[in-house]
């Protein structure tokens, strides 16, 4: 596949910005500006890179795959990302996500299971701090955290990630009901988090969250 030139990925990110992010409802300003300036080309596999500006998942081997720029700019606007606070990514994925929180000025530390993809992230961005690990369980050692990303989509968000959350911290992901994947977001309140939905969303899933399978007799 041919590759794109440096002005032709400009071009590609503007008109991502506005062919696909305002359009959809996309419209904190520090988001879009972030994510106008995280070369997306960057955090998919060479052979991908034609497709980094899509409108859907770009595969990125294994099942997994990067999320569309509107399913990660409408999460990213609905959890108010500030400056200087403490984020975890997780199912960093080849790491665009937690990129684009890094330029908002938060301190990410992002969880990984598949080593491939983690040097991938690591490559796209040293600066994030990125842990090889289960991604079920987060990452208590750096908890608590101010916000929350999951980087694709789960059965259930469990109890051991929310409990990572501040008080008032956020929370984002996408939740699959009965075949229907659906961008969510919650506050933790009191130890409790309640999740509301935003929209329907292409999100590919994360491993480790399956609901447990009911016993039939």
């Amino acid at each position: 596949m041919q590759d794109l030139g440096v002005q032709d990925y400009a071009a590609a990110r503007r008109a991502m910005v506005d062919g696909q992010l305002r359009p959809e409802g996309v419209v904190d300003a520090r988001v879009v500006h972030a994510m106008a300036h995280v070369p997306r080309e960057n955090f998919v596999p060479a052979e991908a890179r034609a497709l980094a500006y899509g409108d859907r998942p770009v595969p990125l081997g294994k099942g997994r795959a990067l999320g569309s720029p509107v399913a990660t700019g409408r999460l990213l606007s609905e959890l108010e990302p500030r400056q200087g606070e403490r984020a975890l990514v997780v199912g960093a994925g080849s790491g665009y996500g937690a990129a684009v929180l890094d330029s908002l000025g938060l301190e990410v530390t992002a969880i990984e299971s598949d080593p491939d993809l983690a040097s991938l992230a690591k490559a796209a961005s040293p600066k994030i701090k990125l842990i090889v690990g289960d991604l079920a369980a987060g990452h208590p050692g750096g908890a608590p955290y101010d916000l929350i990303l999951i980087d694709g989509a789960v059965d259930r968000i469990p109890d051991a990630i929310t409990a990572q959350l501040i008080e008032g911290g956020r929370i984002g992901a996408a939740l699959i009901d009965r075949g229907v994947t659906r961008l969510a977001v919650g506050r933790n309140v009191g130890g409790r988090v309640g999740l509301r939905t935003i929209a329907d969303a292409d999100v590919a899933p994360l491993p480790g969250f399956e609901r447990p399978k009911a016993f039939i007799f």
